[in-house]
């Protein structure tokens, strides 16, 4: 009986204690929200370039993230760089290329892994708001890529049968884009209603915030992933009335401030639902300015060309991270990095398993976290138009090759969404020193042949991979897009 008497006392010595023990809470997985811009520059934050317009959201998003000075996208035009940004792959891999047309015959293949498939087998609740630009019609939406929701338009908000001034083509209009059908606003796989005015396009920013902001909140006890795809400022470019005039620098400038407002909606709704410090906050966008509508585009901080080119200014954008508590704040990374680099680190960061299909993005943790030497980027290639290699990075050197290319140099933008011309050129071999020389104006390739070489052996490796129409070469691993039925 003894025995038993201190076995009970020892057994409620036991409960009484454990009752002032706090259970260790489970660590909850993070959540993760891309803004991806459309058509934005280097030089159109106020924290990268001193801007006349003010974006203080973004300043602050900075102030307690970390800004990238290096960030690039796959391919600097619409569907090739949200591609790459979705899949981890460069947007040649997986069959992507250009801007796709509304009756484009082909699409991102719902065989590829997204950045939302691969987090879906985490228990993620995933969300799209905005432009896609994979596939304008089922089984090509997001939904059929592992978004659980979507609201947005299919593709570019320019794609409709609307004149540069504002006003719907005539039946006699020789331009293709009276063909075009009207700009749907979709709701899961349907259109919801439909864009057919400049005063239409001025809701959109605020229409997508909304939305985005009852993603959060109504899935603020799980974790989730959330892409935000802002169709601005991509012309035709409109803005609300609540920001209109408000820049003091017209009507572009009245647009970014807009989207300041947007990313500062989303931040706040963050932090009212105490999500803040559980949230990896990813700003950046699809390519940089379409330089050829002067006033109604953006620009690029002083790097060479821009949108459609494979130039700095083309494909060099502006990249903000926030992760209070993780990401050291008010840090700069000088460091190369890309946009296919941000589906291994989401899955890492996440404990998902990468896509079964190959990628080509790396693992960039170790720079969001400002591990001392980290750079897990050395190269990348720059390719464009159909599946031509234009470009290597690699290190402080960028190698230029022969190519055709299009210039905004040889004739004066347009003004107040009209664009002016923007010809092809001959672009020779050229080698650039990234460190001394960003806007690309010194060919150094005499002075550093074994540099030339070097990367011209690099630019060979992917040349075999992932072909190169430039020399013929057809590459060993590229895998089809999806094929439209028409």
């Amino acid at each position: 009986m003894k025995r038993i008497y201190y076995s009970l006392a020892t057994l409620i010595l036991a409960a009484v204690l454990f009752s002032f023990v706090k259970p260790v809470p489970v660590a909850r997985k993070p959540n993760v929200v891309i803004i991806f811009m459309d058509d934005m520059g280097y030089g159109d934050l106020e924290c990268f370039a001193g801007t006349p317009w003010h974006t203080p959201n973004l300043n602050r998003m900075a102030a307690q993230g970390m800004r990238f000075t290096y960030f690039y996208v796959a391919q600097a035009v619409c569907s090739a760089s949200r591609a790459g940004l979705l899949t981890g792959c460069y947007p040649n891999r997986v069959g992507i290329n250009g801007a796709l047309w509304p009756t484009a015959p082909i699409a991102l293949d719902t065989a590829e892994q997204t950045i939302a498939t691969v987090l879906k087998t985490k228990g993620y609740r995933t969300g799209m708001v905005g432009k896609w630009h994979l596939g304008s019609k089922e089984p090509w939406l997001p939904l059929q890529h592992g978004f659980d929701e979507y609201l947005g338009l299919p593709y570019s908000n320019d794609m409709w049968p609307v004149h540069y001034d504002g006003k719907p083509y005539t039946d006699s209009s020789s331009n293709s884009r009276r063909k075009y059908p009207p700009l749907p606003l979709i709701e899961g796989n349907k259109p919801l209603r439909y864009i057919k005015t400049l005063e239409d396009q001025s809701q959109l920013t605020t229409i997508y915030t909304d939305r985005v902001c009852r993603f959060i909140k109504e899935n603020k006890q799980q974790p989730f992933f959330l892409y935000l795809a802002h169709s601005m400022p991509h012309v035709p470019i409109a803005v609300s009335d609540k920001h209109k005039g408000k820049s003091k620098d017209g009507l572009f400038g009245d647009v970014i401030e807009e989207i300041d407002w947007s990313v500062g909606q989303v931040l706040k709704t963050l932090e009212e639902n105490g999500l803040a410090e559980n949230t990896l906050v990813i700003f950046t966008s699809d390519n940089g300015p379409w330089l050829s509508y002067g006033n109604h585009a953006g620009n690029t901080g002083g790097l060479r060309e821009g949108k459609g080119t494979s130039w700095e200014g083309g494909i060099r954008v502006p990249c903000i991270m926030r992760w209070p508590g993780k990401i050291p704040a008010g840090t700069v990374c000088n460091k190369m990095a890309a946009t296919i680099d941000l589906l291994p680190t989401i899955a890492n960061l996440c404990g998902a398993a990468l896509p079964v299909r190959k990628i080509d993005g790396v693992d960039m943790k170790s720079l969001l976290f400002n591990e001392t030497d980290a750079n897990p980027r050395d190269e990348l290639a720059v390719y464009y138009q159909v599946n031509s290699l234009q470009a290597i990075r690699k290190g402080p050197w960028k190698l230029v090759l022969p190519h055709r290319a299009r210039t905004y140099k040889l004739n004066l933008p347009g003004y107040d969404g009209f664009p002016g011309a923007q010809p092809e050129v001959d672009v020779p071999l050229a080698l650039y020193d990234m460190r001394r020389d960003p806007g690309e104006t010194l060919d150094v390739q005499k002075q550093f042949p074994e540099v030339v070489k070097t990367l011209m052996e690099v630019a060979e490796k992917y040349r075999n991979e992932l072909g190169d129409d430039l020399t013929g070469k057809k590459g060993t691993e590229r895998r089809p897009a999806g094929k439209v039925q028409m």
